[in-house]
């Protein structure tokens, strides 16, 4: 890989290093959202590990100028972007913890560059969104081109009613209207572009090459990935574990960081 400016990297991803520990365990936020989201999350592991937080390009505080539609037309580009981060602080033996879309993005960072990854760990993935044939991704392709087409023509509309579906747990609505705000504060054209390469893309063939010991986190219900997606999964990664945990919705790190807590360093405490 070429050399790597430090603070282009950090300031293009709006890169924060926390923690008192020796091995980097790096956060990776899913669609819509930002570092922040992993804020009941990764306090949890402070006193053990480096934690890296980073904004996706195009998110939070990332620096926008960076945004370029041929680099990130596929999740790759983003994937490219957590291994500059890496590369830029001397990062080894990294465990990788993606949410949603990022857990591809994560399965893409560690095809590329395996020896540079000790774990990954996928909450709620989906290698595909769309049924296709015996595979069952949750939507159609009507529903995904619908989903689309909606967010084209009225982005804050499918953000307000997309947000709390997406989230669940309908007891505590101020957790969907946090994702909604976060959704409302993403560059449209960004997001637009964003969501359409996340929920077209198709990573099947790409789990079978993964050999990084992962675990998989699901919640037992999920609008956007199903369980039977995530025990798809875990049968195409070879060195998985599928851990069942007791929450609802899309965004466990939100609604359940206890259980996405403790399911996270039982994974990694029985590891060594």
């Amino acid at each position: 890989m070429a050399m790597i400016d430090q603070s282009d990297v950090l300031k293009r991803n709006n890169v924060t290093i926390r923690g008192n520990g020796r091995q980097p365990i790096v956060f990776a936020h899913g669609y819509g959202c930002d570092h922040y989201m992993w804020r009941f999350v990764y306090p949890a592991f402070l006193d053990d590990y480096k934690v890296i937080l980073f904004d996706h390009v195009g998110s939070g505080n990332s620096d926008e100028a960076y945004y370029d539609i041929q680099k990130y037309n596929s999740l790759q580009g983003y994937a490219d972007d957590i291994l500059e981060i890496c590369h830029a602080l001397d990062l080894e033996n990294v465990i990788l913890v993606g949410h949603s879309v990022s857990s591809m993005i994560s399965l893409l960072a560690a095809n590329k560059e395996p020896t540079l990854f000790s774990n990954i760990i996928m909450i709620g993935p989906s290698p595909c969104y769309i049924d296709k044939g015996e595979y069952k991704g949750g939507f159609s392709q009507q529903d995904i081109d619908e989903l689309l087409e909606t967010l084209e023509s009225n982005y804050l509309g499918w953000a307000s009613a997309m947000a709390p579906v997406i989230m669940g747990n309908p007891e505590t609505p101020e957790l969907g209207e946090e994702l909604t705000n976060s959704f409302c504060r993403t560059n449209p054209e960004i997001a637009k572009h964003f969501a359409k390469v996340t929920f077209l893309s198709d990573n099947r063939e790409d789990l079978n090459d993964l050999k990084i010991p992962t675990l998989i986190i699901q919640c037992e219900e999920d609008a956007i990935a199903p369980l039977t997606v995530a025990e798809y999964v875990s049968d195409k990664i070879t060195s998985s574990t599928l851990k069942l945990i007791d929450a609802t919705g899309h965004c466990p790190n939100l609604s359940a960081p206890e259980e996405t807590i403790s399911a996270i360093k039982h994974y990694l405490e029985k590891k060594d």
